[in-house]
């Protein structure tokens, strides 16, 4: 059902049809938020169906709305001023950009490891599809503004998390606002940008659902299961954070040289500036993985090496989310 929503409303004109592709999408993914059974995972798959709901319906309403004014049912074809910018608030409470990002974070941590990797990645795919095709007729102001205040947001508020999922979240919550920043000048950057998040996502939450850690202080201990692995996780959260050489700083060097080129220079001074936030608590992840090694305090138990072998789609996930700028 997932991917069926998916290909429905990536594959649409209509907005009917865009719509119904999101909604079999809210849906299928509820199950798998909920499958633990924990009312943390209840509350987080109720918040989730709430948000998507209501976003959904905003959709329809700013696509009706289009239809009324111009007659016009076509995606490509939204020109309406108002219903541009309901569509542009719907598709950020998709997405969980400012000022619609509350609900985000929450699910993130109610829900399993691999269902939040769902969550990240795949659930966003529909939403950054209807952004792309409307991009040229979206409002740039109200753009820019979401942008640097999601990129901001996304950075203090990591800052004081230990929880790893949520950390994530945030994140998630400031390449969203690096996409969101040039998508009304160079939509084929955000679709890169997102393309490159979701693999450095996908190694991240696949490396720590190997290792089984959910926190920061169970992170510590868990370098003795798979020792190249987490020496791998570093390489790749810095990736994330988006620094020279590793993959991550693909996006955000296009995206600075096409904001320059656009007269933002302001902006991208801004906005990279904000970037550092998220590298403080990547760096706190990368620290907590990898470089405490004993002699340390905690008095944790050691914990036993995993005796399989490393997946190779995370193989294959962390080396191109460290190498492809290099390569």
């Amino acid at each position: 059902s997932l991917i069926l929503g998916t290909s429905i409303t990536i594959s649409s004109n209509h907005w009917v049809m865009a719509w119904a592709g999101l909604e079999i999408n809210t849906l299928a993914i509820l199950p798998l938020i909920a499958q633990s059974h924990h009312p943390r995972a209840i509350e987080a798959a109720t918040k989730y169906f709430l948000t998507q709901a209501a976003a959904s319906t905003l959709m329809l309403f700013s696509s009706m709305t289009n239809a009324w004014y111009t007659g016009q049912w076509d995606i490509a074809q939204l020109t309406h001023p108002t219903s541009c910018l309901i569509l542009t608030s719907a598709i950020a409470m998709k997405l969980g950009l400012v000022p619609f990002h509350f609900w985000f974070p929450e699910v993130l941590q109610g829900s399993p490891l691999t269902t939040g990797l769902l969550l990240s990645t795949i659930m966003k795919f529909p939403p950054m599809t209807l952004f792309y095709m409307t991009s040229h007729s979206l409002n740039p102001t109200l753009l820019t503004c979401m942008a640097v205040s999601s990129a901001a947001l996304g950075g203090w508020m990591g800052l004081n998390q230990t929880q790893i999922r949520k950390i994530l979240a945030f994140s998630s919550i400031a390449h969203l606002g690096w996409m969101t920043i040039i998508i009304a000048y160079n939509p084929k950057l955000t679709l890169l940008n997102f393309y490159l998040y979701i693999l450095m996502t996908a190694a991240t939450f696949l490396t720590l659902n190997t290792i089984k850690a959910t926190k920061l202080s169970t992170l510590m201990t868990t370098w003795t299961k798979a020792p190249s692995l987490n020496a791998m996780l570093l390489l790749t959260l810095l990736s994330l954070a988006g620094l020279p050489p590793l993959t991550g700083f693909i996006p955000k060097w296009l995206i600075i040289q096409e904001l320059t080129k656009q007269n933002m220079a302001p902006m991208a001074t801004m906005i990279s500036l904000l970037s550092l936030l998220g590298l403080f608590f990547y760096l706190r992840l990368a620290y907590c993985a990898t470089i405490t090694l004993p002699p340390h305090t905690t008095n944790h138990m050691k914990q036993w090496h995993i005796n399989k072998p490393t997946n190779t789609s995370i193989a294959i996930l962390t080396t191109v989310s460290t190498l492809l700028l290099p390569i």
